[in-house]
């Protein structure tokens, strides 16, 4: 009977021992894939890193470059500007000539030779003060020439009669219109002849409508649109 119970707890034991081989063997293994999977996971993890990283990097080359090219892009707009800024300025004194020329001739068609008068003198002042240095050396000579002589009879027109204003005006239009033939200008014009006064005589003007600067209204509107400018 005693030999029976050792026997009893001999077996016990075994199994015990069994169970727990068995369960250190499923433990093994578990902590075998999950030791696995940790690494794949960490060197997935590394990977998208690494690749995060050089997408960022290049990103940052490409971010620099592009400022790179906003920067040169800004350079050459400024440079642009400027240009433009330059041929602006040597335009509008340009147009300030034309300003001039046309508020002289509405005071023609007026009669108001007061008006023409100072009209005369602000026409002089705009005309001395015009820098053809940004034309060829030809057009430098010729607007030179057109200046000079545009000048004198503005000065003219500034200090006489209205009889005396409107025969400096005739040639007075020619120049101008000689002018803007260089210069060019951002208006369109329109130039209007009178077969009347002095054999046939031209002027300027922003209208198509005919005013007659060369006898006013005595008949104002004498005369026909020759062509357009512009």
């Amino acid at each position: 009977m005693k030999d029976c119970k050792v026997t009893l707890k001999i077996n016990n034991y075994k199994l015990k021992f069994k169970a727990m081989s068995k369960l250190r063997s499923t433990l093994g293994v578990v902590a075998i894939a999950f030791i696995t999977l940790t690494a794949v996971s960490c060197n997935d993890n590394k990977k998208e890193q690494n690749k995060a990283d050089g997408d960022h990097s290049e990103m940052s080359v490409d971010g620099d470059h592009s400022e790179m090219n906003h920067d040169n892009s800004d350079g050459h707009h400024d440079v642009d500007k400027n240009a433009m800024a330059i041929n602006d300025s040597q335009d509008s004194k340009a147009e300030v000539i034309l300003k001039d020329y046309f508020n002289l001739k509405n005071a023609l068609v007026g009669d108001d030779n007061a008006k023409a008068k100072d009209l005369g003198m602000a026409l002089t002042k705009s005309l001395k003060s015009f820098d053809v240095s940004s034309h060829s050396n030809t057009e430098q000579t010729e607007l030179k020439d057109i200046i000079v002589d545009a000048t004198e009879h503005a000065e003219h027109i500034s200090e006489s009669d209205i009889a005396h204003q409107r025969e400096h005006f005739k040639i007075l239009s020619k120049d101008i219109t000689d002018m803007v033939a260089i210069t060019g200008t951002n208006k369109k014009l329109y130039e209007q002849f009178c077969p009347m006064y002095d054999g046939g005589s031209v002027w300027l003007s922003m209208e198509k409508d005919i005013k007659n600067p060369y006898y006013g209204s005595q008949m104002l509107n004498c005369g026909k649109l020759q062509r357009e400018i512009n």
